[in-house]
């Protein structure tokens, strides 16, 4: 069981870097820098938990999987490049995004984020 609550110290996270060509990665302000660790599932299965940290900046990119995520420390805007619409995350607020979506991130004060993914193909 894994448990969580905003401002937690979340342990060790390796460098994710924003180097994923299916994500199309594009910085936009800053030089952010993304950590991370996937406690359950992963690489080969359909679903996967984790834990993921981004320092200030802007970056867009396609999301890789639906995604359950709740911020735990930190705040950032996350703007969906199709409809518009923007999302102010903090602490304790929670987001579902979609498999495919194209969408800026505008971290305001690095983000913690505990998050928990599907992707029917698998990771």
């Amino acid at each position: 069981m894994f448990e969580y609550k905003p401002g937690d110290d979340v342990g060790h996270l390796d460098d994710w870097p924003f180097d994923n060509p299916l994500s199309d990665y594009q910085i936009k302000e800053g030089h952010p820098r993304a950590s991370g660790r996937v406690d359950a599932g992963g690489s080969g299965h359909a679903t996967r938990a984790g834990i993921w940290r981004c320092t200030k900046g802007s970056f867009e990119c396609t999301e890789q999987g639906d995604e359950l995520m709740t911020i735990l420390s930190g705040s950032c805007r996350l703007i969906d490049m199709q409809s518009g619409q923007v999302s102010v995350l903090e602490p304790g607020d929670s987001l579902f995004v979609r498999d495919g979506s194209r969408v800026t991130w505008q971290i305001v004060e690095d983000v913690t984020k505990v998050f928990f993914g599907h992707k029917t193909d698998g990771y």
